[in-house]
């Protein structure tokens, strides 16, 4: 090869990298025509253009042009405030280069749905796990005031600022619906039912994951290592750390959302203790980095479930132990709230099909909590102190001031003396807000515990059919369980 020709071909190549990284306006996959802006509050819209290069920025709703120009790093953003119009509004963003427009935008409450694959399982069901009430629900799901948004599974060593594969901004009808989250829509459709606005939902989840996934590596400091040097992120980023962070949550930031939804745990089911530290940790990782101050973050509880074997009583084996922890997680994370599970479950699938009512469970806390609904009833029934009376102990609760409530009497109740064995026992409402619990084995009653066992069902309620969650009224970690003839 010549001199010349060398000399050619380095300009060349020098050529092209000199050229702008933006030629023209890009933006996020979440920012674009038919997305539910948060309603009557400041919002960010944001993209990468040329260096230095001028984006004027029109709205549908506002007379004032908004200017800015693109920094060094080629990334823009700009505040724009938005008002409560129910009706379609558009976006004009144009530079020397580029003249976008975005249509059909519409004004409401924005969710963020997240976790693994009970929050993932889509309306329509998987194979042989059914959804109920699905197909009607699909049938009736038309609707251009829902609007949903998917984030399709993936991870990443490294922050991303973009979305990789997404089903994009699209309407509510029985072709989107059907492959959606069904927690997430049948939280969305009853939400914009009843405030008649606008929904948005941005669903963001990734079945068999684990809690440390969805937290960056920032938020993991002095709680686990994260060391990502060799490993091969094309396999199994549901349990690296920070991979589904790093690619399924970082680039949303900062899309102005109302609040979290999150069903997540069984893949953390082993590390209660631990999971107290990292999902405060998480929520509020996630909190700083919107901006938002302390935004809802509402949580569903994991159900029963067989998990190999009913046996596990004092192993943290017992499911038991890591629903307690995360009901304790109600007051480690300020503006949140929990969805109990405990009368749901399944003892042979881990995807419960009455998905509905979980979505009810989280709607409720969502409604009294957030949107001021302060008749509507969100809290279960939480034990809060025992006494010991005629040979038995009476259980107190919080959040039950109408009253407790049981459809065929109550059952996997367990009492235990100093001896910390626990025998089956028989319990009773009492003065409506209180139970009642005694065993003909146990004649000087010192703890209670109830579904303390991966596979039980749930026969405590409020007046409000709101399960109370299993619990117990020791802090043993030597108990034991008495057995019983045929138990």
């Amino acid at each position: 090869m010549s001199k010349m020709v060398k000399a050619g071909l380095t300009f060349f190549v020098l050529l092209l990298i000199a050229q702008p990284l933006f030629a023209e306006i890009r933006l996020p996959a979440i920012v674009s025509s038919n997305m539910v802006l948060q309603r009557n509050t400041t919002v960010r819209l944001w993209g990468w253009a040329e260096v230095n290069e001028k984006i004027t920025i029109e709205t549908s709703w506002s007379r004032d042009k908004i200017e800015t120009w693109a920094e060094d790093n080629g990334q823009w953003s700009v505040s724009v405030e938005t008002t409560g119009s129910k009706s379609p509004q558009n976006i004009s963003i144009r530079s020397n280069q580029s003249d976008i427009s975005l249509d059909n935008i519409l004004f409401g409450e924005v969710w963020l749905c997240s976790g693994q694959s009970n929050m993932e399982l889509p309306l329509r069901g998987y194979r042989g796990e059914p959804v109920f009430g699905s197909n009607m629900a699909v049938a009736k799901s038309n609707n251009p005031n829902l609007r949903l948004f998917t984030v399709e599974r993936a991870g990443s060593k490294t922050k991303l600022d973009e979305i990789g594969k997404h089903i994009s901004w699209q309407q509510a009808s029985p072709e989107s619906v059907s492959g959606f989250s069904a927690v997430a829509y049948f939280f969305g459709q009853q939400l914009q039912e009843i405030l008649d606005v606008p929904v948005g939902l941005i669903h963001s989840s990734c079945g068999a994951s684990s809690i440390e996934a969805w937290m960056s590596e920032e938020a993991l400091v002095g709680l686990k290592k994260v060391d990502l040097t060799d490993v091969d992120i094309s396999r199994n980023a549901n349990h690296i750390p920070s991979a589904l962070f790093n690619a399924m949550i970082n680039p949303l930031v900062p899309y102005t959302i109302k609040g979290v939804l999150w069903y997540q745990g069984e893949g953390n089911m082993t590390e209660p203790e631990m999971y107290k530290k990292l999902f405060p940790a998480m929520v509020k990782d996630w909190r700083d980095r919107w901006g938002l101050g302390n935004f809802p973050f509402y949580f569903t509880q994991i159900a029963p479930f067989i998990y190999g074997g009913n046996e596990a009583f004092q192993s943290v084996q017992n499911s038991a132990f890591f629903r307690e922890a995360q009901l304790q997680c109600l007051d480690l994370i300020p503006d949140s709230g929990i969805a109990i599970t405990i009368d749901i479950g399944d003892d042979y699938c881990i995807h419960p099909p009455e998905k509905k009512e979980v979505a009810d469970r989280l709607l409720f806390n969502a409604l009294n909590q957030t949107y001021g609904y302060t008749s509507v009833d969100h809290a279960s029934p939480i034990f809060v102190s025992r006494s010991i009376k005629n040979g038995g102990i009476v259980l107190r609760f919080k959040n039950a001031e109408t009253g407790l409530y049981s459809f065929e009497g109550l059952k996997g109740f367990e009492i235990a003396g100093a001896d910390k064995v626990f025998y089956p026992a028989t319990a009773k409402i009492i003065n409506s807000n209180e139970v009642f619990v005694k065993s003909d084995e146990i004649t000087e009653p010192v703890a209670v515990r109830y579904a303390w066992r991966n596979w039980t069902v749930g026969t405590l309620y409020d007046i409000n059919l709101l399960p109370a969650s299993s619990f117990r009224t020791d802090m043993w970690d030597d108990a034991t369980m008495k057995k019983m003839e045929g138990n």
